[in-house]
């Protein structure tokens, strides 16, 4: 873009000799990222310190198998419902990357995983090196900051977002209000080579010509009424960071044009100014309209259209991602409740997993700190959630409600099965190992199977 293109480069490892994997391993013991060298059964050879420390838990890890130490699963990923870069990289013959859940110490965190071949000295693949990078900006875990999620739809969006932080690329960020647009375009420049630089967010809804220039390109000083010394602009300000503009979709298409000369050109002129100066940053932009209908409407350019979507990312909906609200809804309240060791019940988590938020997470934030202020005691429940809504919000329950599961007809085992696992989900509450394990699977597997409900 405007800068140099940073491309993420993935581990390259030589062609393997006869008496290179006792130097392999030495060689990635002095590594600080967590590796792994396997053989093509999935069987851990080695592991370097970084790699124990950070998975290992000081247990013995040569020779266990790699979904066993990082799932908790007994069959391949691949088998579990789950991609296996190790396979993908077999059959491809090259490396391949993935993110994945993965058990640590600490609890199941987001994981980058790239594993490579290694051939030997007759070109066949002969072992793997997996490397392990943390997402530290997305947690599967309650959080007081940041982003927060574990389904399949938050999943596929984090790994978007992580292949294209690296580089420089234009990125779009498409979905409904209210889902964190924000916070995702705040995660990308955290995990880029920009993170020291600043981060700079323009809200462009409601931006006249005049604001728009001035608060952009900033003024020297004189340049009009009330202009009594120079002000530096928003691009000035992002130098050597990201600049964020929010809804683009509401800027007039007057506007449009001075944008996409400042991306064309890659510089600037101040308000009142002669000099072009040059501009250093990395652009995200955010919207809840649908930019190609507007390109077809002639109210969004075509060029600029093009200028801004080189990588586009849509954040889902809520209701893509329901299985998240018990962990968003316990998030939220440790960032909106000041009043410590406030808790929902079950049944208070259950009902909010079973509702469809409009406003998606600011909908959803907006209510649980009402009802923090409602409450007086420890336990927030379904009683504090419904007072003062308006209209009130609620979701029939499954047949046979809070007493118990019931048909009242013969039905096919995909309806049965949906119904049912609907009904305990609001009977269990938010707990989904606990609701897991009462029914025998897996919780990953738990969360597949909602994600296929909902």
């Amino acid at each position: 873009m405007l800068c140099q293109n940073r491309q993420h480069r993935l581990t390259e490892v030589p062609v393997l000799t006869s008496h290179f994997l006792s130097e392999l391993i030495s060689f990635l013991d002095g590594l600080p990222e967590p590796r792994i060298v396997m053989s093509a059964d999935y069987r851990i050879i080695a592991a370097n310190a970084a790699y124990t420390r950070e998975f290992g838990g000081g247990r013995e890890l040569a020779g266990r198998a790699c979904y066993e130490v990082s799932h908790r699963f007994n069959v391949p990923c691949d088998q579990a419902g789950e991609s296996c870069p190790l396979k993908l990289s077999l059959e491809a013959g090259e490396p391949q990357r993935v993110l994945h859940l993965h058990h640590t110490p600490r609890g199941e965190e987001h994981v980058l995983v790239e594993t490579s071949p290694i051939r030997d000295e007759t070109g066949e693949i002969a072992y793997f090196v997996e490397t392990m990078r943390l997402v530290r900006q997305a947690s599967s875990r309650v959080a007081t900051s940041g982003l927060v999620g574990r389904s399949a739809a938050f999943s596929s969006m984090l790994e978007k977002m992580m292949r294209v932080a690296p580089s420089d690329a234009a990125v779009l960020l498409l979905g409904e209000t209210g889902t964190g647009k924000e916070l995702v375009a705040h995660a990308i420049h955290e995990a880029s080579a920009r993170e020291e630089g600043p981060f700079v967010a323009v809200d462009c809804a409601g931006m006249t010509e005049t604001l728009f220039e001035a608060e952009l390109f900033g003024y020297e000083k004189g340049a009009f009424t009330g202009a009594t010394h120079r002000k530096q602009g928003l691009v000035e300000a992002a130098s050597g960071g990201t600049l964020f503009l929010d809804e683009i979709g509401e800027l007039p298409l007057s506007l449009q044009v001075k944008l996409l000369r400042l991306l064309e050109t890659g510089t600037y002129r101040r308000v009142g100014g002669l000099d072009w100066l040059p501009a250093d940053f990395r652009l995200i932009t955010a919207t809840h309209r649908d930019l190609a209908a507007m390109v077809a409407a002639e109210s969004f350019r075509r060029d600029l259209y093009f200028r801004i979507n080189t990588f586009p990312i849509r954040t889902p909906a809520l209701h893509e991602r329901s299985s998240d609200i018990p962990l968003l809804a316990e998030s939220l309240l440790a960032r909106v409740d000041r009043k410590p060791g406030r808790h929902f019940t079950a049944a208070a988590l259950g009902w909010l997993a079973a509702q469809r938020f409009s406003g998606n997470i600011r909908e959803l934030r907006n209510l649980i700190e009402r009802a923090s202020l409602l409450a007086d005691g420890d336990a927030i429940d379904v009683t504090h959630l419904l007072e003062m809504t308006d209209p009130p919000l609620y979701l029939p329950v499954e047949p046979g409600g809070a007493a118990g599961f019931q048909v009242d007809a013969l039905i096919d085992l995909e309806t049965l099965e949906r119904r049912y696992l609907k009904w305990s989900r609001q009977i269990h509450g938010g707990d989904m190992e606990a609701l897991a394990r009462q029914l025998g699977i897996s919780t990953r597997t738990l969360y597949r199977k909602l994600e296929r409900v909902n």
